[in-house]
């Protein structure tokens, strides 16, 4: 089924944000929802291979044991990721979803999303997963990796989710970014609530002319929108504007042609993702 909101679930402690912000996006897009639980049969951190040391006499006895172990691993976390899906689906109609759908894949992933592509509409994921380490700004390799291979809007949440009643976009002029805001104001995602567009750099007569330009296509489409040029860095300045304003979503172009193009590829990207405050919506 094409189009559907994807929500990616596994025992991390987002993955009931993760149901709730899905559940809400589901409504808002009247799209269909999926749970997605990936079983990993190879995790990054295995065990140490024992079968080079294991003696003579002991050594197919001990090897089969072995198998049978990860066997049996495998089987737990598949029956782990059905419990975690039938919970998933329960609260998703409980926030008001007719049908919610679950799917579980064993593989990895950056791998099974990137099969799944096609059906995705828009991607709901947790910060980071049950296997990184807990620290609040620690940032999961799996999301930075999702980042880097799909190309489809991916909403990161963090530890809490409520419906968004403001959203700012962070906007440079670029193809990208006039498609995020030709996007964001046909979205239903964002219907009846306030936009914001922020330009990070000089106060020039192109960027006036590009805010303009873009406060004059959300209003059309019948948001209320406002904007501003701040000059400074890029994480800093939308850090700085979104508690000013109280924005509760960011929304930014995973592309660009300019300094916020650069807060997007590489380091930067980590950067801001870890920073932040707020869920944010990539767009591709």
């Amino acid at each position: 089924m094409t189009d559907q909101v994807m929500a990616a679930i596994d025992g991390s402690q987002f993955s009931e944000v993760v149901c709730d912000c899905a559940a809400w996006a589901s409504q808002a897009l009247k799209a269909p929802l999926t749970f997605l639980h990936v079983v990993d049969n190879h995790p990054q951190t295995a065990e140490a291979d024992l079968s080079g040391n294991i003696g003579l006499g002991s050594r197919e006895h001990l090897l089969e044991e072995l198998a049978s172990l990860d066997e049996q691993r495998a089987k737990l976390a598949q029956e782990q990721g059905r419990v975690m899906l039938a919970a998933a689906k329960e609260r998703a109609i409980e926030a008001g979803v007719a049908e919610p759908m679950t799917r579980q894949r064993n593989g990895t992933l950056v791998e099974t999303l990137s099969e799944l592509e096609n059906d995705i509409r828009l991607l709901v994921i947790g910060k980071r997963g049950e296997t990184a380490h807990q620290a609040s700004e620690h940032l999961g390799s799996n999301l930075e990796r999702v980042v880097r291979t799909l190309h489809r809007p991916i909403l990161m949440v963090l530890d809490t989710f409520k419906a968004p009643e403001k959203v700012m976009l962070a906007f440079d002029g670029s193809n990208t970014t006039r498609k995020g805001v030709e996007m964001l104001a046909k979205s239903p995602l964002f219907q009846g609530i306030p936009c914001h567009v922020v330009i990070v750099g000089a106060e020039t007569g192109d960027n006036r002319s590009q805010l303009d330009w873009a406060l004059k296509t959300l209003r059309d489409a019948g948001h209320e929108a406002e904007g501003a040029i701040r000059a400074g860095e890029v994480e800093e300045a939308l850090h700085s504007y979104q508690q000013e304003h109280a924005i509760d979503m960011l929304v930014m172009g995973a592309y660009g042609h300019s300094r916020i193009r650069h807060l997007l590829v590489g380091s930067t990207t980590t950067a801001m993702l870890r920073g932040s405050q707020m869920p944010i919506l990539l767009l591709r």
